[in-house]
């Protein structure tokens, strides 16, 4: 099934665009096992999502035990609804022979359903991930991080016009889905002005994955109005958009019952969302 398809069914499915970031830290997390911890915020939260997003660097530096987690989480999610996506949130880049290792490792024996891909190596880095047309593949574009103006703000003369290095990127991401119908944008909920800027670029042919809500101080009303106009009657069809929230929601509580507490900041944001939308109309 083309990715975008496999979105909106279950965005529709679970009344939500909420994607879960599944970062353990073991300096956070009430309980030391990873796959017990994640398994337990699946199983809290699984039917107020429409995705999981694994960053890769939490699993890594635990050696074997984490990556063993990760495949376990995901083949984990798969076991309790199909339809959920999963976003390998891996934001890999480097020349295209060794991204093409990098696209089979994640997108077919790792068995996601997305990734998020760094655009540095330009399009030729990029086309083993556009390769997969039934997979999700999220450019990162724009960062939630404060120091991130230092390069995405720097200003360019192009064919054009004088645009920031991320409209720029913008504009070849426009070019870009033109491979195929599976291609989205990373644009930080700090910077609501910029996302609005990429919508003028790149309108809503395109998945927007938008993190930085929660403990990064993003703005949720500003995102969901700069997106406001783009719904269907009282339902979430055509919402072009994802929103990501980590810590926020995976360290709600410390405490024994941690899965409980996820599950109310879940609910919670995903009913302030839909209340949100739904009052624009």
């Amino acid at each position: 099934m083309e990715f975008r398809f496999k979105l909106e069914k279950i965005v529709n499915k679970n009344s939500s665009v909420l994607t879960i970031g599944l970062d353990p830290d073991k300096s956070k997390m009430p309980i030391s096992d990873i796959f017990e911890f994640n398994k337990k915020i699946i199983d809290s939260t699984f039917d107020l999502v429409c995705a999981y997003k694994p960053n890769f660097a939490f699993y890594e530096k635990e050696g074997l035990e984490g990556i063993n987690a990760l495949y376990k989480t995901i083949d984990y999610i798969k076991s309790k609804d199909s339809d959920i996506i999963t976003i390998g949130d891996a934001k890999r880049g480097d020349v295209g022979n060794t991204n093409k290792a990098y696209a089979d490792s994640i997108l077919q024996k790792m068995g996601f359903d997305a990734v998020t891909v760094n655009p540095y190596g330009g399009e030729e880095s990029l086309i083993p991930f556009f390769e997969y047309k039934d997979k999700g593949i999220f450019i990162w574009c724009r960062s939630s991080n404060p120091t991130s103006d230092e390069l995405q703000k720097v200003e360019l003369a192009s064919s054009y016009g004088i645009q920031y290095f991320f409209e720029f990127l913008g504009t070849l991401i426009n070019k870009w889905k033109s491979f195929n119908n599976n291609i989205g944008i990373v644009a930080g909920a700090t910077n609501i002005d910029d996302i609005k800027r990429l919508r003028n670029i790149c309108g809503n042919d395109v998945t927007y994955l938008i993190p930085g809500i929660g403990s990064q101080g993003g703005d949720l009303d500003g995102v969901i109005e700069s997106f406001g106009v783009v719904r269907k009657s009282q339902s979430l069809d055509y919402i072009p958009y994802i929103i990501n929230s980590s810590r926020s929601i995976i360290y709600a509580s410390t405490e024994e019952n941690f899965q409980d507490e996820a599950r109310k900041k879940a609910l919670h944001f995903v009913e302030s969302v839909k209340t949100k939308i739904f009052k624009l109309d």
